[in-house]
């Protein structure tokens, strides 16, 4: 039976562009759900702009514009640059519609009926000139820690210390730049401490809706049974504000992170009114419709306490699935305005218009963990041209004409052997399974497996060569009849992350709309195709260069935003200062070791421990307890090449002997990434 799945992705913040980062979560989730629209699933993705809070209004008030008018314009920019990188939503909101207003507040009242919403007076800075309550990252002064000049008022930049916005040294308000005042004012919390709300998040956050690296992160947030580790949580915020009104609280306003993942419901409430669609039958507790949440790491709090513990007490069902994903870096660095690499969606466009080369080199790198995924330029030209262009295109492009030409378009009999592996390939199911668990890059890699045997069989068979020689029009037109059906068949397969290059495919090869479902069959005899034409192009590396040249132009004078940071526009961690300085000698004495991971496993009672076999070149392996539970699924550590201090004393602890360690980096914020050498090194090499 058809699958019945909804599906959304995080919501965009109607205050700034997208840019690549964000759109390796949209590019993501719509590969996934045209994955399941292929298989007959019936899928349904919808998605919204993200528009209230305090940075809206004072940029509205910067540009002279209402709010309304502010967003009504950002959400047009938004929609052109996901429908330009082909990501189709079902539906495509805004959390200021009048369905989101009425959920936000039907969960609300629920919440107070179920006595899990408190009231009480604190303590926070006021702005006497704009008359306003200041969120933390709207005050800034001296870091009470470092004393550096201009930090924030919830952590410095500098040192990476965190602390009260009311512990900074002469503060003053980013707004306007006056002198803040400590006022007290009443807000609403949702009672997370509750015993209700800590039994079912413990229960749930275990239950197998998260990926194994999310789950170990939620037991230390939440703590250990008996300890409560969670607090509050502040729903409200005081007037002047852009938001919506909490009921029965006149100038108290919801604070955006409650209305905006309600904004999931109120967009597909809006799907439901234009397609007659049951809404109860996807968020109603008991529901037996599918749930997925694709999400950035960098709000995986809000979404795995917050949310799901909102929607079991307001009387709603809870997600099936929280699919976490990485941030970007671009050439292995954090996107760089500087270095002209902090690159928009329309910049993109604009310079390279190919939008699904970018999802095919994204897709080429995801694996369904919260790995962060490198966009390396130089990298992204090469693999486009070798794997689209030499490999997949090539094989059409080689083929198509000796039909045309020699065979009035018409198609003739298929080599069965030549097709047999794909045939196998098709009826084995791995690549929608490898689709299926968002291991794209695994689906990549077999399909251009497939790939290489469509074009070594060309290669041997040399169509080419064969045109110019009598008697072998037979051969000929059976060899090319093969490539073709070859040819739709890696069509087929990579139609979820190339769409508009497989209607294109579809339209030269004169056949229905490609599904994934049914036995395999080839290309009929007789069939006809129709004249071939370039479907795409080799990527010149001088669009690349113009378009970083182009952003360094055009950003360079700009200054960075101090909105509060959201989404995957949260994607700097705050760098640790440098350490006491050393000598050679004392680098000298630690040795570093090339090490591959033989075996990984989760340490039985330990809450942040995975046990490592490591062969660092010696006779025995090693076995070393590393804390990055967190982080990692064993499974996939299993092969890697990582980095071991090799000579540190071994520790006896409380699971065994730990007789290293291996490296890993990691920055204020929740994460931590094992290092690993470069491809060829080898165990046991020395790192100097």
């Amino acid at each position: 039976m058809p699958r019945k799945i909804l599906v959304t992705s995080a919501l965009p913040y109607a205050n700034g562009s997208i840019h690549l980062g964000h759109l390796v979560e949209y590019i993501q989730t719509d590969i996934w759900v045209r994955f399941q629209k292929m298989r007959g699933n019936e899928c349904h993705y919808v998605c919204a702009d993200d528009t209230h809070g305090t940075p809206i209004m004072l940029r509205a008030e910067k540009e002279g514009v209402t709010p309304e008018q502010l967003i009504a314009r950002v959400w047009q920019e938004h929609f052109d640059d996901f429908s330009a990188f082909h990501v189709n939503f079902d539906n495509y909101g805004s959390t200021n519609s009048a369905e989101t207003k009425a959920f936000a507040q039907g969960i609300y009242r629920t919440l107070k009926a179920e006595h899990l919403i408190d009231v009480r007076s604190i303590e926070q800075y006021y702005d006497p000139v704009k008359n306003m309550f200041l969120p933390d990252r709207f005050i800034k002064g001296e870091c009470p820690k470092c004393h550096a000049k201009d930090q924030y008022g919830d952590n410095c930049e500098v040192c990476g210390a965190a602390y009260a916005p009311t512990d900074l040294i002469e503060p003053f308000s980013a707004v306007s730049g006056a002198k803040p005042e400590l006022r007290n004012s009443d807000h609403y919390f949702f009672k997370l401490s509750a015993e209700s709300c800590q039994a079912f998040l413990r229960q749930w956050t275990r239950g197998g809706s998260l990926q194994a690296e999310a789950a170990n992160k939620m037991q230390e947030w939440l703590g250990a049974e008996g300890e409560n580790k969670l607090t509050d949580w502040d729903i409200s915020r005081d007037a002047p504000y852009f938001g919506f009104e909490i009921p029965d609280a006149p100038g108290k306003y919801f604070y955006v992170w409650l209305d905006a993942p309600v904004g999931y419901m109120g967009s597909f409430k809006q799907l439901c009114d234009k397609q007659g669609l049951n809404f109860d039958e996807y968020w109603k507790q008991g529901s037996e419709a599918e749930l997925y949440h694709f999400i950035g790491k960098d709000i995986l709090y809000f979404h795995a306490l917050f949310w799901p513990a909102m929607l079991q007490h307001a009387g709603f069902r809870t997600p099936t699935k929280l699919f976490a994903h990485g941030f970007l870096t671009v050439n292995g660095e954090k996107m760089s305005k500087s270095r002209g690499t902090f690159i928009t969606a329309r910049s993109y466009v604009d310079h390279i218009k190919n939008t699904e080369y970018l999802r095919y080199y994204y897709a080429a790198k995801l694996n369904g963990t919260m790995e962060d995924i490198d966009l390396n330029l130089e990298d992204f030209v090469a693999k486009v041209n070798s794997d689209l262009i030499g490999k997949y295109i090539n094989i059409a492009s080689r083929c198509a004409g000796f039909i045309s030409k020699k065979f009035d378009s018409k198609l003739g009999d298929t080599d069965a052997a030549a097709s047999a592996e794909f045939k196998a390939a098709f009826d084995s199911n791995e690549i929608a399974r490898c689709y299926e668990e968002r291991d794209y890059a695994r689906a990549l890699r077999e399909i251009m497996r497939l790939a290489d045997v469509a074009n070594q069989y060309i290669a041997e068979k040399a169509p080419w060569t064969m045109a110019k020689q009598e008697g072998k029009e037979q051969e000929l037109h059976q060899v090319c009849s093969t490539a073709l059906t070859l040819f739709r068949d890696l069509s087929l397969y990579l139609k979820p992350v190339l769409p508009e290059l497989a209607a294109q495919v579809e339209s030269f090869l004169n056949i229905e709309p490609i599904a994934w479902s049914g036995a395999w069959q080839a290309l009929p005899a007789g069939h006809t195709i129709n004249t071939y034409q370039h479907l795409a192009t080799r990527l010149d590396p001088k669009l690349i260069e113009a378009m970083v040249a182009a952003n360094q132009e055009s950003l360079k004078n700009m200054t960075e935003s101090h909105s509060e940071q959201r989404h995957a526009e949260h994607q700097q961690n705050v760098i640790e200062p440098i350490a006491e300085t050393i000598n050679i000698d004392d680098f000298g004495k630690i040795d570093l070791r090339v090490a591959r991971i033989v075996n990984a496993e989760h340490v039985v009672g330990a809450d942040k421990l995975i046990q490592l076999t490591l062969d660092i070149g010696e006779e025995k392996t090693r076995n070393v307890f590393a804390g990055i539970k967190s982080a990692y699924d064993p499974e996939k550590l299993k092969g890697r090449m990582t980095v071991m201090v090799a000579n540190l004393a071994p520790r006896k602890m409380k699971f065994g002997l730990s007789e290293g360690m291996v490296l890993a980096a990691s920055g204020s914020e929740p994460g931590l990434y094992i290092l690993s050498p470069d491809d060829g090194a080898q165990p046991g090499m020395r790192i100097k």
